[in-house]
């Protein structure tokens, strides 16, 4: 596969280089582009960018002209050049809600594409209100959640629909299950999110007042109850994290997921003694990151940019089982892979850009998921890349475990 002609200096510029994931997100890049891709790193600190390009040299020599781009989220004119010179721009800098939002707009103003890891639904339904409008009309396709958060439940999801009959009703519920410990980044995210519960549901209901909703089809996900799944022989805790969100605006964007289609999502657990555990932390969190200094205490627990060692992540590893019914017919999908937090995620956002970069992706623009922008392309590249999707069972008489 080779690059398109394409005016723009470089196909993927990557922002965030010189922290951890994006440290990894480079080192895949450089070992996985095509002949003749244009690679830029961007950021604050040129000695930083510097040590970052030495580092993706010894991987793969060709990258020893990669240019180092100045970009800081402070300063738009910068944002707005790095887009410009772009097919693609990947961001690894969050927490989102803090960085994020000036490298979206000059994306969206230049028609660029863009990719990052936010899980942080504020972000994303914010950045929809203030910029899907633009990047419609400019042709930029702007893709959230583009790492653990979302795309083995998007993707798993895209598997599922496509083993039932076509135009039936659908009912799915996912199942996230891993030995993987929580990142800085993700720690952090997830606090500011926990901390700022108002401003959340208000940038959702932002959100619902914008977007349209499809003639003739109903899409819904719904939150589930603590239970046994007899499929999995899993214990069952309702997740409330945006992949849920992610695989709804899937669903709403494409017909194939049928004319009632509904998704409930969960995390799964071996010991019922568990459930009742993370039930109880959950609600202590949410009450702690409600006052600033036990939040403080809370991230200075996992700093940001800091991750665990290779030995660690080789030893990690997750699922995402997706259970699907529909016409008549049940199906269990499964998405595995190895450390989900750093080394898989680091893959899922490269593999991303490269898709949106040079794979002929179904037509679209403005705030957009995987499934939606690269659907079965997405899904190709991450089987080839060492992410496994397969089909475990599909019968045509459905089974309990509801």
């Amino acid at each position: 596969m080779s690059p398109r002609t394409d005016p723009r200096r470089f196909d993927v510029v990557l922002l965030g280089a010189t922290g951890f994931t994006g440290a990894l997100t480079a080192e895949y890049l450089a070992a996985h582009l095509p002949p003749g891709a244009g690679l830029a790193l961007a950021g604050r600190h040129q000695a930083g960018l510097e040590a970052a390009r030495d580092r993706l040299v010894r991987i793969n020599r060709q990258l020893q002209d990669t240019a180092l781009l100045h970009a800081d989220s402070s300063d738009p004119r910068s944002l707005a050049r790095v887009a410009e010179s772009a097919r693609v721009v990947i961001t690894t800098v969050g927490p989102y809600l803090e960085h994020g939002e000036p490298l979206v707009a000059a994306c969206a103003a230049a028609g660029t594409d863009y990719v990052d890891l936010s899980g942080e639904p504020e972000f994303v339904d914010r950045m929809y209100v203030e910029h899907h409008a633009t990047a419609e009309r400019t042709g930029a396709r702007l893709v959230h959640a583009c790492g653990f958060d979302s795309i083995p439940h998007d993707l798993g999801a895209l598997l599922a629909v496509q083993q039932l009959p076509a135009g039936v009703p659908v009912t799915l519920r996912g199942v996230v299950r891993t030995n993987a410990t929580i990142s800085g980044g993700t720690l952090h995210s997830a606090l500011g999110q926990l901390a700022r519960p108002r401003a959340m549901l208000q940038a959702a209901a932002g959100r619902r007042r914008l977007e349209p909703r499809p003639r003739g089809r109903q899409v819904r996900t719904r939150i589930g109850r603590p239970r046994r799944d007899r499929t999995l022989g899993a214990w069952l805790i309702p997740l409330p994290t945006i992949d849920p969100d992610v695989v709804r605006r899937s669903a709403l964007a494409r017909p194939d997921y049928g004319p009632d289609f509904t998704y409930t999502h969960y995390a799964g657990v071996r010991r019922v003694a568990t459930v009742a555990g993370a039930l109880v932390g959950f609600v202590a969190t949410l009450a702690a990151v409600q006052v600033p200094p036990l939040r403080r205490a809370i991230g200075r627990r996992i700093p940001r940019g800091e991750g665990p060692s290779a030995e660690r992540r080789d030893r990690t590893w997750f699922t995402v089982d997706v259970i699907g019914e529909g016409g008549g017919r049940t199906v269990h999908t499964r998405v595995s892979g190895a450390d989900p937090g750093y080394t898989e995620t680091a893959k899922m956002l490269a593999e991303s850009a490269l898709c949106l970069a040079f794979d002929d992706n179904p037509p679209t623009a403005g705030q957009v998921t995987t499934a939606t922008a690269m659907g079965e392309n997405l899904l190709r590249r991450l089987g080839d890349a060492g992410i496994s999707f397969t089909v475990v069972t599909a019968q045509t008489a459905p089974h309990g475990g509801r």
